[in-house]
């Protein structure tokens, strides 16, 4: 079977993502949070933008409203999110990040960026901006910016 270019191109990018957050998760799980995705941290990070149920959740992430109910009872088993309190609603209890998820967030994001200055020491500040360059230019040189969403990845 042949391999084009095309095709070598998207199974190196999602080696490197595999092994990148496969070296993150590693790092948060000796830190005490083990189990958590990447997954995890982009519904966190859309919960404190303002995604405050489900519903909100799933059209932010791109998924249905049952995944994004599935990530949020996930999510609160591990103590990285709560249901807070509408003063205007008892029914409505909007979710909020605990402590514990901004601090496994900002564990995970430290990681990234050690995996980056690792990277940069390697190849060098101007390879690795034009990397970067060409990576942030993907979804509009594909067109697919509105149709995918990290969460599918």
């Amino acid at each position: 079977m042949e391999t084009t270019r095309g095709a070598l191109l998207a199974s190196l990018l999602l080696q490197a993502f595999d092994l990148m957050t496969a070296e993150v998760r590693s790092e948060l799980a000796q830190h005490g949070h083990a189990g958590t995705t990447s997954s995890h941290h982009y519904a966190m990070e859309a919960i404190d933008r303002g995604a405050t149920d489900a519903s909100a959740l799933g059209r932010e992430l791109g998924i249905s409203r049952q995944a994004a109910a599935k990530t949020i009872r996930s999510l609160e088993q591990l103590g990285y999110v709560h249901r807070g309190a509408d003063a205007d609603d008892a029914r409505r209890r909007p979710l909020e990040v605990t402590a514990r998820g901004h601090e496994m967030t900002a564990l995970g994001a430290a990681a990234y960026e050690r995996i980056r200055l690792r990277l940069e020491a390697s190849a060098g500040a101007l390879r690795m901006e034009t990397v970067e360059q060409v990576l942030r230019s993907i979804p509009e040189l594909i067109g697919a910016a509105e149709t995918h969403t990290r969460a599918e990845v």
